[in-house]
């Protein structure tokens, strides 16, 4: 390597994070082959005119990154090519645990969608009235957003004292396609997206078929850790962070404000943005602020009607800072082909009418119903449940595994899922917790029956469920 010298004009941060970042781009360009030894911390001080320990930092940063090896007394070596390693990051991505075509005849305890309250009638109404008023835009493509697109918007993602206005509105095709959108425009191939370790791993795994690289934070009993998330920032540079302060799918966890402020803080020192999935706390009457209250300027936040109204319609908003608005909307269409007239109409009317709200509130009320039997017959067990949310985290007995707690279930006509359908990557971390969803059972007693199979079964044990023919 007695010929090569990184490129520094370019790119941000401090000194040795883009001796790093330049070291790592000319390592994936083939410009530094695998094996070769980097120079000697000394002599490529010299060379750049810094200090020692700027390259002791950068080679340490290239450690940390997984791209070289150092011993004592021998130098600093370049690993083998990163050929093989994406692959282990987008087999999540294109896995899961959950099957794409659920087995008929079980009963589904492994969504989360609004609950069945009447809201179709309410639905057919207003798609036979949009038809009859819009004919052409219906036949055509969708080119023009009316304001009332993002008035509605502004409307449904208003919570405790954040009111974002109209024209901070991107209407998407859902909340799921509104996320994408912002990670699709803020990142590029091989930027690094922060994920707790147990999340909405759909968000995950669909950032991995693009070419993201997927970051975990740590998190407790009280949800993400600021230290790791300063941690993961400094090492690893991610451009965003996706996350779900209240109510968190799956294990209902809510931050509290002191957590939303450390991760504004550190957040806005790293240049970070935030996604912040707001589509369970707008069922809540949690008082917390947004994330967004605290980082206006970095943060995200997605909501939309697939758990309050009716997942079926497809609705959703981002509130977006001024300077993102713009990239998201056409990374929207260029990856979901465009807002279907219909649905985008169909959908702010149910928001500016006011009847999504009352259908809302319907749908709070059968859940708190539903709940009110898992607290019932679950009473005992490590369950965590919250007011108005329709799925709850049980943390299983000695000796449960998750997996095989989720098959005993299938066995017994019952879809749950296991832990690992929440991993956003691949992690050491072990919760022994199945999540179960209440919503999209037709009766109040099909409810009962499903949740009485699961208390049969801890009951049980895995004696009760092992097969010894």
């Amino acid at each position: 390597m007695t010929n090569w010298l990184p490129d520094l004009s370019s790119g941000s941060g401090p000194l040795y994070q883009r001796l790093a970042d330049s070291i790592e781009s000319d390592i994936d360009k083939g410009v530094i082959d695998a094996g070769a030894k980097l120079p000697p911390q000394r002599d490529l001080a010299y060379d750049i005119g810094t200090t020692v320990g700027t390259i002791g930092r950068a080679y340490q940063l290239l450690r940390e990154r997984g791209l070289v090896s150092g011993e004592v007394g021998r130098g600093t070596y370049v690993l083998g090519q990163r050929t093989a390693d994406p692959k282990p990051d987008l087999e999540p991505a294109i896995q899961g645990t959950r099957p794409i075509d659920a087995p008929s005849g079980k009963l589904r305890f492994d969504s989360t969608a609004a609950p069945d309250v009447g809201q179709g009638a309410v639905i057919a109404d207003l798609l036979a009235r949009t038809a009859q008023e819009h004919p052409h835009d219906i036949s055509s493509y969708t080119r023009d957003f009316p304001e009332r697109w993002y008035e509605a918007g502004s409307r449904w993602l208003a919570r405790n004292a954040f009111r974002p206005s109209p024209d901070s509105i991107v209407p998407t095709l859902g909340t799921h396609a509104a996320v994408m959108a912002a990670i699709a425009a803020l990142t590029m191939p091989g930027d690094y997206v922060v994920f707790e370790h147990l999340t909405y791993s759909q968000i995950a795994r669909s950032a991995g078929l693009i070419g993201r690289r997927i970051a975990l934070v740590s998190t407790d009993d009280n949800g993400i850790d600021p230290d790791d998330f300063e941690r993961v920032c400094a090492q690893k540079h991610p451009k965003l962070m996706f996350l779900m302060p209240t109510a968190k799918n799956p294990t209902l966890v809510t931050l509290s404000a002191e957590r939303r402020q450390a991760i504004a803080k550190i957040a806005r020192e790293y240049n970070v943005a935030l996604i912040e999935d707001d589509l369970y706390g707008e069922l809540t009457d949690d008082p917390t602020p947004l994330l967004a209250e605290y980082a206006p300027e970095r943060t995200i936040v997605a909501g939309g009607l697939s758990k309050s109204v009716a997942a079926g319609v497809r609705g959703g908003w981002l509130s977006c800072p001024p300077a993102y608005r713009h990239r998201i909307r056409v990374a929207h269409k260029m990856m979901t082909g465009g807002l279907p007239f219909l649905l985008a109409e169909v959908g702010a009317r149910l928001v500016t009418s006011g009847q999504a709200g009352e259908i809302r509130k319907r749908g709070i009320a059968e859940i708190q119903a539903r709940l009110a039997i898992v607290r019932d017959v679950l009473a005992g067990f490590d369950i965590k449940a919250r007011d108005n949310v329709p799925f709850v985290w049980l943390t299983l007995p000695d000796p449960w595994l998750s997996g095989t707690f989720k098959n005993a279930c299938l066995a017994q006509g019952l879809l749950i899922d296991d832990e690992d359908e929440f991993k956003a990557g691949r992690s050491e971390q072990v919760f022994h917790g199945v999540r179960f969803g209440i919503s999209q059972p037709r009766r109040r007693e099909d409810v009962a029956g499903g949740v009485a199979v699961i208390r049969r079964l801890l009951d049980e044990g895995r004696a009760g469920y092992d097969s010894f023919s």
